[in-house]
């Protein structure tokens, strides 16, 4: 106001001789009066957005959720907001090496993380690297995990997923970005088996995820199983078959939260290969348990944004963050 004030004082000082003084001092006049209404009048919407208290309040409750409002379009993206890059990890520290992927943006303090383990005689350089580009860019660390042997059984796997994830945190060159205590864990097959073992030996995790895990006849069970677990088989998989993943996901407790997905028309390998079908599961799936951002629910529960390319889902919705 004080501005305003002098403004027009201002117009009392103008002195213009003759005729067109009081022109002058009329126009003057006005753009002082204009002066005080751009003083005292509110910004309009289009000049000053009034921020979302809804989002202002989610962002201060939990710091994790990052990157814009997601969509079915976003989620279905071969890459997501967060620029990446990857390091090799050398043998040793209870596995035989691997890569790391990371996302390089350090102003937003850690990242969850997510270890990933190949199947029966398999490399993760050869049927998962795909996916560590792809799921960093959405906001996470990830390591793709080579076995000590090729034909290590599912406990064996077990042991190297979570040795990674030790050393991840503690020892890796990206360790100060990575949150120990948002920690997950991803197999295809025998490395399916191994990711659910660890889940039990470390309930601590944040999400589980079993492509195709086990196989017939390996004795292998949820029932203590807590840590919140996706189960993805494929309609066409004749090594873990359909009833043998459906028997599989009924062992869990029923407070365990979990879904079930059948993608049509996969075979057993249908998940070594990018595609985004799979990671319409896996981004919203980490995404809520690794981050706790609800945002992402809506793409798991009630019902899948596709479903003409899943042939069964089986979800336990409401599906609540540890952290909510």
């Amino acid at each position: 106001m004080r501005t305003a004030r002098s403004a027009l004082r201002g117009t009392e000082a103008i002195r213009v001789p003759g005729r067109w003084s009081r022109a002058v001092r009329a126009v003057v006049a006005t753009a002082a009066a204009a002066a005080v209404m751009f003083v005292v009048a509110p910004a309009s919407a289009s000049a000053r957005p009034v921020p979302d208290a809804a989002a202002q309040q989610a962002a201060l409750s939990n710091p994790y959720e990052r990157g814009p409002d997601p969509s079915v379009s976003s989620i279905e993206a071969s890459r997501g907001p967060f620029a990446t890059a990857q390091t090799s990890v050398a043998p040793g520290n209870g596995f035989n090496g691997g890569v790391v992927y990371y996302p390089t943006d350090t102003s937003l303090g850690t990242w969850g993380a997510l270890a990933i383990m190949p199947g029966y005689s398999a490399l993760c350089a050869d049927e998962e690297a795909w996916m560590g580009p792809w799921l960093s860019s959405f906001g996470f660390v990830v390591i793709c995990i080579e076995t000590n042997s090729r034909t290590d059984g599912a406990d064996a796997r077990a042991d190297e997923l979570l040795a990674g994830l030790k050393w991840l945190t503690a020892q890796s060159p990206v360790k100060a970005e990575v949150d120990p205590d948002r920690l997950s864990v991803l197999g295809h097959s025998a490395g399916g088996a191994g990711a659910i073992i660890a889940a039990e030996r470390q309930p601590s995790l944040k999400a589980m995820i079993g492509l195709a895990p086990g196989f017939p006849g390996n004795g292998l069970s949820m029932a203590t199983d807590t840590v919140p677990s996706l189960i993805i088989g494929g309609q066409n998989d004749s090594v873990v078959t359909p009833s043998y993943l459906s028997n599989l996901y009924g062992t869990l407790p029923a407070t365990t939260q979990s879904a079930f997905a059948q993608i049509a028309g996969a075979d057993h390998v249908y998940y070594t290969h990018p595609n985004n079908v799979e990671m319409k599961l896996l981004i919203p799936w980490l995404k809520v348990f690794v981050d706790n951002d609800t945002r992402y629910t809506q793409f798991l529960c009630p019902a899948l944004p596709d479903p003409s390319t899943i042939s069964i889902y089986q979800p336990k919705c409401p599906y609540v963050p540890s952290g909510e």
